[in-house]
């Protein structure tokens, strides 16, 4: 596999050339660019995360040890460059009236913590585009992200756990009458699965037959200045069959609203997001579902609710600065239960709070972040509807590094 992808990466090199050499009406061009990635990372207590650190999510809970020492309360550093990136944009003649494009984007990310420094796919798709009428197939980021609003963190988690990230194959529709636009998804679930019996997995929103359902509607205003929400639905079939090997076709569905709004003027932004969401950890979100009661032949399942609110403001063009903010609060589960699929359980909210500044120097940049994170930990209630309560705080507090060369 690894040799696939070393003969991949080098005969998109040595094509490159001779693609964008063609001067035919019916010439395929095709345009590299990407970025190549330090990062520093020092944390002062242990975290949930992914890829040795690179992706942080939220500060481990509290363990004591048998002097009644917080275990997790041990800083941890490292030196990563796995978030260097190639892109490949190709370009063609028109189809059907509509001028088309395929678009490509790997990374030394891994797909898994043991493939970590191997490449991945990011994103695949192909698009076609008439004057009001857009259509993608591919792998792309989710709605939920949405990539004309969100946080400019130089972390690479980008905001989550407050902010939706995810990308998924999918069939998108995008209809444009300025202002306003309107988007239409079905996705599925390849790298961001949900949690279930089997672990991680596609096959459970797979065995539903529903795809993921998402509609957005975005409007314009000023020059670069959007506001907009959406609704996103999503059903998962856990189990086909019950340890009493019973057949079941019980179900999860999960209901999820959103609403955003960016403000550009010139060197100025400021963004705002809001989630109300259930069933959304696929998303590196807070949240998940439970099985009400496993002692029945068929299981039943109960969707965890979660609300997710952030902003991101930032001024500057060779010397930015910018700050985020977080909150996140689980709101339970509509029923009593008895096992969970998710997130975080035991959490009750969480707060995050990131200063930024970053360097332009051409197409270099060197930039600096202080991710402060607070999260109240507690007891669960199963039989209250996943209430957490005796709640106790930890806090990490996150210094990162970043030196980035673009091409």
């Amino acid at each position: 596999m690894k040799r696939f992808w070393l003969s991949l990466f080098v005969l998109v090199l040595a094509v490159s050339p001779c693609l964008r050499a063609q001067q035919n009406s019916d010439a395929v061009t095709l345009k590299l660019s990407g970025y190549v990635k330090t990062d520093v990372l020092f944390d002062l207590r242990q975290i949930d995360q992914l890829r040795e650190g690179h992706f942080s999510i939220l500060p481990k809970k509290e363990v004591l040890d048998a002097n009644n020492e917080d275990i997790n309360a041990k800083p941890n550093f490292n030196i990563l460059s796995i978030q260097t990136r190639l892109a490949g944009t190709i370009t063609g003649p028109d189809v059907l009236g509509a001028k088309t494009m395929g678009y490509f984007e790997t990374e030394f990310f891994g797909s898994t913590d043991a493939t970590i420094n191997t490449l991945r796919l990011r994103h695949a798709f192909l698009k076609f585009t008439w004057d009001n009428f857009e259509f993608l197939a591919g792998q792309f980021w989710h709605p939920m992200f949405v990539v004309d609003c969100y946080p400019g963190t130089i972390g690479f988690n980008t905001g989550a756990p407050f902010q939706p990230f995810i990308r998924s194959p999918q069939l998108r529709l995008t209809t444009k009458f300025e202002p306003f636009k309107l988007i239409l998804t079905a996705l599925s679930q390849r790298d961001f699965q949900s949690p279930g019996p089997a672990g991680n997995s596609s096959i459970y929103l797979g065995n539903a037959v529903i795809p993921n359902l998402n509609a957005q509607i975005q409007i314009s205003f000023l020059k670069n200045s959007l506001i907009g929400g959406g609704v996103d639905f999503k059903r998962l079939a856990p189990r086909i069959v019950t340890k009493g090997n019973s057949k079941t076709d019980e179900t999860v569905d999960g209901l999820s609203f959103i609403g955003f709004l960016k403000l550009a003027f010139s060197d100025f932004y400021f963004k705002a997001e809001g989630v109300y969401g259930e069933n959304l950890a696929e998303m590196i979100m807070l949240g998940g579902y439970a099985v009400k009661d496993t002692t029945q032949k068929k299981w039943e399942y109960t969707p965890n609710k979660n609300l997710s609110l952030w902003g991101d403001i930032s001024y500057g063009k060779d010397i930015e600065v910018g700050l985020f903010g977080g909150y996140s609060k689980n709101l339970g589960t509509k029923d009593n239960y008895q096992v969970f699929y998710g997130r975080a359980e035991d959490i009750d909210d969480l707060i995050r709070v990131s200063p930024r500044i970053q360097f332009t120097f051409g197409k270099v940049k060197i930039a600096g972040e202080i991710e402060t994170m607070f999260a109240k930990f507690g007891k669960v209630d199963r039989n209250d509807k996943g209430k957490v309560s005796d709640t106790k705080g930890v806090t990490n507090i996150r210094g990162q590094l970043a030196f980035m060369y673009i091409f």
